[in-house]
């Protein structure tokens, strides 16, 4: 087990991470660090860009319309790796319900 596995207690599952849309610039820190594979960088949808703020919009235009998505929320074990990892502080972590 690698020692970002080790630091990681919590069960899976029992907390998902929360992406702030309005503040993601897309720099993979997240994606870099994180153990579970739990996040992927891709292009911005129709309805993501839909509900960022002005500033949000520009943001992400200005990086290439791409941000960080949870894609396997249930494999995250909660050990904040990312939420260290992001320079914009756009990752939380949440219970899951």
């Amino acid at each position: 087990m690698s020692d970002a596995k080790a630091a990681c207690k919590p069960e899976a599952g029992g907390w998902v991470p929360v992406v702030d849309r309005n503040r993601c610039e897309a720099k993979k820190g997240c994606v870099e660090v994180c153990p579970y594979d739990v996040f992927e960088i891709r292009p911005l949808g129709a309805s993501d860009k839909a509900g960022l703020s002005v500033l949000g919009r520009l943001k992400a235009w200005a990086h290439g319309n791409k941000q960080a998505f949870v894609v396997r929320g249930e494999a995250c074990q909660a050990c904040g790796l990312c939420v260290t990892a992001c320079p914009e502080k756009a990752i939380g972590l949440r219970k899951a319900h």
